[in-house]
């Protein structure tokens, strides 16, 4: 028989059986198609900078999960990256720069409202604050601090804490640095200021289902078994209840009829050290009635902190960010605007200041007063190509502080602070009249693409006294999350929630060999953590997804727009974390695709900022590690699949351009089938090893590597494999050849 050719159409095709497939791929990992043919992706190094804070992560790595970027140039040529996290928000000064800490401050206290208590042998602090509003995981930075005495010192007590646990609304706990002594019994002294950070936000979707998820503690309807005298001087301490079963909790606030009755301790159905309460705080009275009844009748019984038996959804921390010239406008979704100004000095990088009602913004020409209708909530912020408008999707209407999911409003044009409509200024609103909600923006040529979860529409700048108009482009769609959509070539593609869909002047189903594939097995539940990007480069659209079994980021698709194809892979774990990319972002004024990724010191986990398309391993990690890269064919028939062949030699193509080794190596794999229901058999796995030295020359006149090998394969059908898994190989895939001769029906 003549030597038949290995060659496949361009993409991974998993809509049918693999054998339907015949002439295309199947199965892919780590690996793109340039040209038509299969080549291993470039790798990744780590970004080197380190954070400037007083709280310092692990080196090139951030605070929390980070989930958004953006890239601009500040009029002094600084080479900004502004990265949002679930915990805090960085701009990076330049590639391998410094990462400023510019999270917002929420409030500060006055000189004196904190205070510390230590416990002999251990770390935690225990922090009075009355009021002060923060959570677990949250940043508080202290000031004007003295020694409690002994190994606690002023030095220790005044930088910036993790919460790391709360206690109550004037308590919470800290750790510090070191185990306190028997010497620490000082609180501080009388001067301490605490200066908390916005609050922080989850790293991903969750349900709650404890203290304070759906209703309040959850109720019963229960009977006081027990009198309650009238007379406020006999005093009632002890009340007993014919079910108690909601408080389970020692301590805890009861609720009959308008009374509230915090109690101290629970004995099966009877409550102890009951004292009347004024607004939820015990008065330190007995408890009484006025209406003198032997018994009281209750319609519901509360006890606040008790588990609820309906979750309530907890979104994952989401931020949008635009430029405002040199400056940069944010927000966190679902909570305030946010504006970072440029400082005079441009190395100075101070922390962002609160764009809400009344709010007095410092920027490096001056202070900028906003008026009484600046949004106080949104789900969405963009600045505007034309005009410069700053617009605030799913925000609060005028005079209102409830959040609108559907209300677009923008400011007047060139200004962050005029957002009350006058015939002087273009600031206004717009509600969408389709959908529940807008998920997501995007700015693209001549116009932003407003995406609902069901609708599409087009918002152009018509000028006064319209300002601003919309058009449904397209409707009965769906959108899988804020960040799942990209735009190349001006053409926009996002990934739904069943199909893939594209824009380019309307609507289209986007047709995807892999559809069946990636939503027959996805978590959709966490589709707000999914992330897409451009890979420009490669002509590529990347999203990144959970697995149905996963809720964080595990696996990857690319649509490659030039060639029409498809492939896709997953992503490694690294001390047990993942290392799927939560946000990428591909931008001219750097020289790489930026991606961020788990980094993992010590078991923690922390945002860690790569470049894509830098070199040919793993650099998450130092010392770098070697990607698994690998791309199976579907079967195919040998000869015309009615006897059986024996392939006894294999003539290979491909080239090892990129590599950084000598004599990098790449593993031919030929699996037979003697039917399309049977497993493959036994397979050959021979190793094609370039006689050339690719570490000290990138120039040569001719590919040389392994010119045959010799294989012992048997089947009616096979199916193809090239892989490889060492440091510094590159490869791509020609057309190899193999050899066959008959080998009867049998």
């Amino acid at each position: 028989m003549p030597l038949q050719k290995l060659q496949f159409r361009p993409g991974i095709n998993r809509e049918n059986t693999t054998y339907t497939s015949e002439g295309g791929y199947f199965a892919s990992n780590k690996i793109r198609f340039r040209s038509g043919q299969p080549e291993k992706i470039g790798g990744w190094e780590a970004d080197t900078g380190t954070t400037a804070s007083t709280l310092v992560p692990p080196t090139g790595k951030l605070w929390g999960v980070a989930r958004n970027m953006i890239n601009w140039l500040n009029l002094a040529g600084y080479n900004l990256l502004g990265i949002g996290t679930n915990l805090k928000y960085y701009i990076q000064n330049g590639v391998g720069g410094f990462s400023y800490d510019v999270t917002a401050l929420r409030t500060t206290t006055a000189a004196g409202e904190v205070t510390f208590s230590a416990t002999n042998g251990s770390p935690t602090l225990t922090v009075t604050d009355i009021a002060h509003g923060a959570q677990a995981g949250d940043f508080v930075t202290y000031s004007g601090a003295v020694t409690l005495g002994g190994n606690i010192t002023a030095t220790i007590l005044n930088a910036e804490f993790q919460i790391a646990s709360y206690v109550s609304s004037n308590q919470y706990t800290i750790t510090a640095s070191v185990n306190a002594d028997a010497s620490d019994s000082g609180n501080g002294g009388g001067a301490v200021v605490g200066a908390y950070q916005i609050t922080t936000g989850s790293d991903i979707y969750t349900q709650n289902i404890g203290w304070g998820a759906g209703a309040w503690g959850g109720a019963i309807v229960g009977t006081v078994t027990n009198q309650l005298d009238g007379s406020i001087n006999n005093s009632v301490t002890t009340i007993t209840v014919d079910d108690a079963t909601a408080f389970s909790t020692p301590t805890g606030t009861l609720l009959i009829d308008s009374e509230t009755i915090t109690y101290t301790g629970t004995t099966g159905t009877t409550f102890t050290g009951c004292t009347r309460g004024v607004n939820g705080v015990g008065s330190g009275a007995a408890v009484s009635h006025a209406d003198n009844a032997a018994v009281v009748q209750s319609t519901s019984f509360i006890g606040w902190g008790q588990p609820a038996t309906v979750g309530i959804g907890v979104q994952l921390r989401l931020w949008s960010h635009s430029p405002f010239g040199e400056d940069l406008i944010f927000n966190p979704r679902g909570t305030s605007l946010f504006y970072w100004a440029n400082a005079a000095s441009a190395s100075t990088f101070n922390r962002a200041q609160l764009l809400g009602p009344s709010a007095t913004i410092v920027t490096k020409s001056g202070s900028v007063t906003t008026d009484s209708n600046c949004p106080t909530v949104a789900n969405f912020v963009m600045v505007s190509d034309a005009s410069r408008f700053v617009i605030a999707y799913g925000c609060n209407d005028y005079g209102s502080v409830i959040q609108d999911p559907l209300l677009v409003r923008w400011s007047d044009q060139e200004s962050f602070a005029t957002w009350t409509p006058a015939i002087t200024n273009q600031a206004g609103s717009t509600r969408l009249s389709h959908g529940s909600q807008i998920v997501t923006a995007m700015q693209t040529r001549q116009e932003i693409l407003v995406l609902t979860d069901t609708t599409i529409y087009s918002m152009q700048y018509l000028g006064p006294p319209f300002v601003w108009g919309f058009q449904i482009m397209g409707d009965n769609i769906s959108i899988a999350g804020p960040n799942a959509i990209a735009t190349a070539n001006n053409v926009t593609y996002w990934m739904g929630t069943d199909k893939f869909y594209m824009y380019a002047g309307r609507v289209q189903t986007l047709p995807c060999t892999l559809r069946e594939y990636v939503y027959n097995d996805i978590n959709l539940e966490q589709s707000y953590q999914f992330c897409s990007g451009t890979n420009e480069g490669y002509s590529e659209i990347w999203w990144h997804y959970c697995s149905s079994n996963s809720t964080v980021i595990n696996r990857y698709i690319i649509y490659n727009y030039l060639e029409n194809s498809w492939y896709y892979g997953d992503w490694n774990n690294y001390q047990g974390v993942s290392q799927g990319r939560t946000a990428w972002l591909d931008s001219s004024l750097r020289a790489f695709p930026m991606a961020i990724t788990y980094g993992v010191t010590g078991g923690s986990t922390n945002a860690q900022l790569l470049y894509h398309e830098d070199g040919a391993d793993d650099g998450t990690e130092n010392p770098s590690v070697p990607i698994a890269a690998e791309v199976t064919s579907s079967d195919f028939d040998i000869g015309d699949g009615h006897n059986f062949g024996f392939v006894w030699r294999l003539i290979p193509d491909l080239t090892f351009d990129g590599s950084f080794v000598n004599n990098p190596t790449a593993m031919f794999t030929v699996l037979p089938r003697a039917n399309s229901g049977s497993a493959y058999g036994s397979s050959n796995n021979p190793n094609v090893i370039s006689t050339q030295n690719y570490q000290n020359t990138r120039s040569y006149a001719i590919q040389q590597f392994t010119q045959q090998v010799y294989v012992r394969i048997r089947g009616r059908q096979m199916a193809f494999k090239i892989s490889s898994n060492t440091l510094g190989v590159q490869w791509q895939l020609g057309v190899p050849r193999i050899d066959i001769r008959p080998d009867g029906r049998r």
